[in-house]
C-alpha cells in the first residue's frame, strides 16, 4: 500500500506543469507598484470609460504602461513595450483611440482585451499585450506587477 502512495504522489508531481511556453520571451518580468491619482489633470481621461492614458514614469513596467477604464469600476493596465519585439528604440507602442500600435511592426492591440487585432497568418507565434494588475481604491488606481 505504501508503494501505491509513493507512485501516486510521483505521478501527481509529474502532471504539474507551469507551461513556460506561454511566457513571452521578448519581455522580462519586472516588479513595480505605481499609484495614479484620478484627481490630477494628467490622469483626467481615466475618469471616463474608454479613454486610455500612457504612464511613462521611471520604474513602471519596462517601457511604461497603458491604463484604461473599461467599465464603471474596472481598470485595465498593459505593458507599453511591443510584445513581439525585443526592447529597442522603436518598441514603445503608441495610443490610437482605444488601441495601441507597435511602430516596429505595425501590429495593433486592443486595450480592452490586450489581444493582437491584426495577427499575421504566417505560422509564427505572436503574443498579446503583457497584463498588469490594476485596482481602484477611492480616487486612486494602483497598477502593479
Amino acid at each position: 500500500m505504501r508503494h501505491y502512495w509513493i507512485l501516486l504522489s510521483f505521478l501527481i508531481l509529474l502532471s504539474c506543469d507551469s507551461d513556460p511556453t506561454n511566457r513571452n520571451p521578448f519581455l522580462q518580468e519586472v516588479n513595480f507598484r505605481f499609484e495614479i491619482n484620478l484627481n490630477l489633470p494628467l490622469y483626467n481621461n481615466l475618469n471616463n470609460i474608454g479613454n486610455p492614458v500612457y504612464v511613462g514614469n521611471a520604474g513602471v513596467g519596462i517601457r511604461g504602461a497603458f491604463v484604461i477604464k473599461s467599465s464603471l469600476d474596472t481598470f485595465l493596465a498593459f505593458e507599453a513595450s511591443c510584445p513581439n519585439q525585443e526592447p529597442s528604440p522603436c518598441s514603445t507602442m503608441e495610443i490610437e483611440g482605444q488601441n495601441v500600435i507597435c511602430p516596429c511592426d505595425d501590429l495593433t492591440y486592443s486595450l480592452f482585451t490586450g489581444q493582437l487585432l491584426n495577427r499575421p497568418d504566417d505560422g509564427n507565434r505572436y503574443y498579446d499585450l503583457l497584463f498588469y494588475r490594476a485596482t481602484q481604491s477611492g480616487n486612486t488606481v494602483i497598477i502593479s506587477n
